[in-house]
């Protein structure tokens, strides 16, 4: 039955995409990279497809797109697309064993439904359109924290993703965070590898993306558009402004301050916290979309494994007495859930220069992620708060208190009475 609701979705999602037309201009831009590495041509002048697109990724990602240069336009639009949906599939397995939800007799069901239906989620859907890597890049994100912290690998394929498209750097930070060092020199010895191997082959190329071309902004698009889905571009939206300055900064500051605290604590609470990791990946995630300077929509591929945590959650939940349930995680999953379904910063009027004049009533559907990021962070507070307040926990143990003991007051003291 999931197999036949699965496949009834894809095909649904192949008529929609004839009519609705797929460039897959993304991917005409990593061929263009690789064909520039592979002939020798200079790299960052290249400018492909009717928007001149320019290469914006490191070096060392165009070397991984040379691959791409031996087959036609053709062949590459239906293998990157069936190869995404087979991502997205693996992508629902490893966000099931983050979790450690459903059984596992019931993942490569969860595994199908998923890889079916997960085509219209807002971000999977764009990053399917445009031939994106987005979800390759959460793969071997996932798979890396999915394995156990005394793997001395651990952190190589977190360093092998920032070295293609440097985001996924605020892992590495992650792991140091929670204490995981090791892992995390592991991943930032592995950046800096790929930087090596990128300078030794494209020295050229590498001088100019590390002195010149990464801090230039333009080359990847404007701050402005609905398409940014980062604190810093809906921060532009609401000040009318194609460069919000210092507030968008500041912004940015305090949701990564912010974000990444509540990922440690989330992480360091697991003995109290169901699903402590989850959270803190989860959390980590949603925090690197956030203060990203341009995080188009396709970037949010992260609400996969925050639909299953939502998910589980909701699941668990229903499991109670009845006596004894709330209602509270599945109004929140469905929430989250359709945030991701609703498609509302391309309903919003955003041609030419309109994303800079959106009236007050359009700023809520154009931030519809960044806004439901920012809830998720806070809603992740409040569960790590109130399961360390159910289980007698300090909120942040200090360094002389060990798991478990509870401070005494003055007065329990005095009260004690001699035995015998």
């Amino acid at each position: 039955m999931a197999s036949a609701v699965a496949l009834v979705s894809l095909i649904a999602y192949a008529t929609v995409r004839h009519f609705v037309g797929t460039s897959m201009v993304d991917m005409v831009v990593y061929r263009a990279e690789g064909s520039a590495v592979a002939h020798g041509r200079d790299l960052y002048a290249l400018r492909v497809t009717e928007w001149k697109l320019p290469a914006t990724y490191p070096p060392f990602a165009a070397m991984l797109f040379v691959p791409t240069t031996w087959f036609g336009l053709g062949f590459l639009r239906v293998a990157i697309t069936a190869g995404n949906v087979v991502l997205l599939g693996v992508l629902a397995h490893l966000s099931f064993r983050l979790v450690d939800w459903p059984r596992r007799d019931l993942r490569p069901i969860g595994v199908v439904l998923v890889a079916g239906l997960g085509v219209w989620l807002e971000p999977v859907f764009t990053t399917l359109r445009y031939g994106q890597i987005n979800l390759a890049l959460a793969c071997l994100i996932l798979w890396d924290l999915n394995r156990p912290d005394g793997r001395r690998s651990k952190g190589i394929a977190i360093g092998i993703a920032a070295g293609i498209k440097l985001t996924p750097g605020l892992f590495a930070v992650y792991l140091l965070i929670t204490g995981r060092v090791r892992a995390a020199f592991v991943a930032g010895l592995t950046f800096l590898a790929t930087f090596a191997v990128g300078a030794a082959v494209l020295p050229g190329a590498t001088w100019g993306f590390w002195t010149k071309y990464l801090y230039d902004s333009s080359r990847v698009g404007k701050t402005e558009i609905v398409d940014n889905q980062s604190v810093r571009g809906a921060v532009a939206r609401l000040l009318h402004t194609a460069d919000p300055g210092t507030l968008a900064t500041l912004a940015g500051a305090v949701v990564a301050v912010a974000g990444l605290a509540t990922a440690a604590w989330a992480h360091r609470s697991a003995r109290w916290l169901p699903r402590g990791e989850a959270w803190g990946v989860c959390c980590a995630a949603v925090t690197a979309v956030l203060i990203s300077p341009i995080s188009w929509t396709h970037h949010w591929v992260w609400c996969v494994p925050m639909l299953v945590l939502l998910a589980a959650e909701a699941a668990h939940e229903r499991s109670r007495p009845a006596s004894v349930r709330r209602l509270r995680w599945r109004p929140i999953l469905a929430l989250t859930l359709l945030a991701f379904l609703s498609f509302s910063m391309w309903i919003v009027p955003h041609k030419g220069d309109l994303d800079q004049h959106l009236p007050a009533l359009h700023q809520v559907p154009a931030a519809v992620y960044p806004l439901t990021g920012t809830a998720f962070l806070a809603v992740a507070a409040f569960r790590v708060a109130a399961r360390r307040r159910a289980a007698g926990e300090p909120l942040v143990r200090l360094p002389q208190q060990r798991p478990g003991a509870r401070p005494e007051s003055p007065r329990s003291q005095d009260d004690r009475q001699p035995v015998g």
